[in-house]
Parts: C-alpha cells; structure tokens; sequence
C-alpha cells in the first residue's frame, strides 16, 4: 500500500496576505489561485522542490472550523538551515534563532501573519548530496 501526503489545510483570517507571506516572502510557489462557486476560494502553494503542499481557502471543508493561527509544528525541511533562515530575514520574515537540538539535527521557528507556526528543520545527515 502506498500513500502520499499532498496537502495541509492552513487555517488565516485573509487569503490575500497569507498569500503574500507564502509565496513573497517564503518563497512558495503559486499552484492553484480558484474561485469555484460563489463564496468558495482554494488557493494551493507549495515549497520549492516540495511533493506537499498547502491550502489556504474559504468554504472548504477541510479549513472550516480550524481557528487561524492553530496550526503548529509543519516541518520545512531544509539543506543549510543558516543560509535559509538568512534569506528568509532578508525578505522580512520573522525567524526564530536556530535550535540545535542534538543528533545533527536543529530547527528554527517561523510565524505567519496569522500566528500559524512551522518549523525549518536540517538533519545532518540529510544535507548535500543526501538531500
């Protein structure tokens, strides 16, 4: 049996500025932007070089009853950790420092607009050419 995991629901107040964050200032790409019936929006991002994705939508079931902001611990796995969360400071997302946690593994925290959090992770024996 095989299965993949394609897409996380991400619950925020407004489409248009967690969109914004995602895809200008994180760097997600623009998969889907669709209004399919009147009061419905899906709009699916998705992290370079990445087989999941996010959602971000109004009227959809899979969001509808998910508080904005409760979303925590997607992990964005990552080559170089420092060289990542640089960039991203760079573009003006707020980064935690990064975490060391032992066993070559370390993360650092982000923050949308909305309080959703996700988590950058490198794991040492994932980085080069491993990765």
């Amino acid at each position: 049996m095989e299965m993949k995991l394609e897409l996380i629901p991400v619950p925020v107040v407004d489409i248009d500025r967690a969109k914004t964050f995602y895809v200008d200032q994180v760097g997600f790409v623009e998969d889907v932007d669709v209004r399919p019936a009147d009061g419905v929006r899906f709009v699916q991002l998705t992290p370079p070089g990445s087989s999941c994705s996010i959602v971000l939508g109004t009227n959809l079931p899979s969001i509808t009853g998910m508080t904005p902001g409760s979303l925590l611990g997607v992990h964005l796995v990552v080559d170089d950790i420092a060289a990542v969360r640089d960039e991203l400071v760079s573009r003006g997302v707020q980064v935690a420092q990064i975490r060391d946690i032992g066993g070559g593994v370390q993360f650092a925290e982000i923050t949308d607009p909305d309080g959703n959090r996700l988590l950058l992770q490198e794991m040492a024996w994932r980085t080069g050419d491993k990765f």
